[in-house]
């Protein structure tokens, strides 16, 4: 019983070093535009929603097939000849924004690998200049939701878009 309340007392102490949800994206000076918000409301306060949390479909003007239509014209590439995935997961507001992206790279065996710097820099500029991303609501409020977009590279060249 006594080793409950202390452990009960340390983690109420260390609850405000750790996010909300489970993966949850804290701010990051160094990484982050300070002009993006996140939404609240007195419902859900700054809660954001994650892909399975009821908000599962996939929310994009013209859906997927737009994403991957203005990614071929992007052409975007590699000199390297590198195989794998490149996931960008970031959240998108209320008003339909974009903020707080973060970046994943893996070899095709799916092992955190680096593929290309500069690829992966393109990745992550197309995927921010995606503007369609259409607002949710979840019981009559609009919310913020956690969205990601994999990026199967192949040869050095983004061949698919997944999900």
């Amino acid at each position: 019983m006594l080793s409950f309340g202390w452990v009960s007392c340390q983690t109420e102490k260390n609850v405000k070093k750790y996010p909300g949800t489970v993966g949850d994206v804290e701010f990051d000076h160094q990484l982050d535009d300070p002009d993006f918000k996140k939404c609240g409301s007195e419902k859900w306060g700054h809660f954001s929603f994650q892909y399975y949390q009821g908000t599962k479909e996939f929310s994009y003007k013209g859906e997927k097939i737009a994403i991957a239509e203005k990614l071929k014209k992007e052409n975007i590439y590699s000199e390297k000849k590198v195989n794998g995935y490149i996931t960008v997961r970031f959240l998108v507001n209320c008003e339909g924004k974009t903020g707080r992206f973060r970046l994943q790279h893996m070899s095709p065996d799916l092992k955190d690998s680096v593929l290309d710097e500069e690829l992966e820099k393109k990745v992550l500029q197309f995927t921010k200049s995606l503007d369609g991303w259409m607002p949710k609501e979840i019981k009559g409020l609009k919310v913020d939701y956690y969205q990601y977009l994999t990026y199967k590279i192949e040869n050095g060249k983004v061949s698919e878009v997944l999900p």
